[in-house]
């Protein structure tokens, strides 16, 4: 049994965890800002689980919920950096607002994160950092989703050097970063700029990529927790498209897309 706090873990992928998670058992600490529907995701999950209304983009806040989960439990086995938001613009359009609101949400948010944990998990000499990323930082299908996209990219060279930094004396603490793909949740929805309409599927030369449940994603992030690796992406189907890309990426950028 592990104790993980996982934040956004009011709806989709984060709430998703919270359930499989607690069915499996762990304790939990399930943040987000909406304390009514954190609350109600709470009640659907077996284990013990401490609920914590936080803004992940205030460094006070994210804090103070490792502290309260430290209370809570006494100690922290994994941490999941979860929250996360997008946004419905290209790059040429972006404004300054919009820009930094994607970097505070999806990076400033998970640095917060490891900075407040990482002191306690090298104190134990051991733990679990999980990034939730995404294939669109990596593969650009999306371009509306541009600073999110960008976002992403820089979540994951942030994990790869906190990873590279800890692993030359804290082996047994891990980071690790998830790249789910298109998954159907509400996201697209409450993305910024969107109309509140179901964004369509993106595509880049196939015939269309089917989406994934938040609970096939939690599934992914649970096979992490016992046999924690640097990164996976959660749809095989994404892990190929990306080494494609890499491959030739001139060519791969020239392929006939939708978005």
């Amino acid at each position: 049994m592990k104790t993980i706090v996982i934040t956004g873990a009011s709806s989709g992928i984060g709430a998703a965890m919270a359930r499989r998670f607690g069915a499996d058992g762990h304790n939990l600490v399930l943040a987000s800002r909406r304390a009514a529907t954190l609350n109600a995701v709470a009640h659907g999950v077996p284990s013990h689980v401490v609920t914590i209304c936080t803004d992940v983009t205030r460094r006070a806040d994210v804090n103070r919920l490792c502290d309260e989960a430290l209370r809570a439990f006494g100690n922290v086995d994994v941490w999941i950096n979860n929250a996360g938001r997008g946004i419905n613009k290209p790059v040429l359009d972006l404004t300054d607002g919009e820009f930094d609101e994607m970097m505070a949400v999806n990076v400033k948010s998970a640095l917060y994160g490891m900075q407040a944990i990482v002191p306690h998990f090298i104190g134990r000499g051991e733990g679990h950092i999980i990034n939730m990323s995404s294939f669109l930082g990596r593969v650009p299908i999306a371009t509306h989703r541009s600073a999110y996209n960008a976002a992403k990219a820089a979540l994951n060279a942030l994990s790869a050097n906190v990873r590279v930094d800890l692993a030359a004396k804290y082996p047994n603490i891990h980071v690790s970063v998830v790249m789910p793909g298109l998954v159907s949740t509400e996201f697209a929805k409450n993305a910024l700029g969107s109309s509140g309409g179901t964004a369509p599927a993106w595509s880049a030369g196939t015939s269309g990529i089917k989406p994934q449940t938040a609970e096939e994603v939690a599934d992914a992030v649970a096979s992490l927790l016992d046999n924690p690796v640097a990164e996976i992406f959660t749809n095989p189907v994404n892990a190929e498209m990306a080494r494609r890309y890499f491959e030739d990426i001139d060519a791969f950028e020239m392929l006939p897309r939708t978005h």
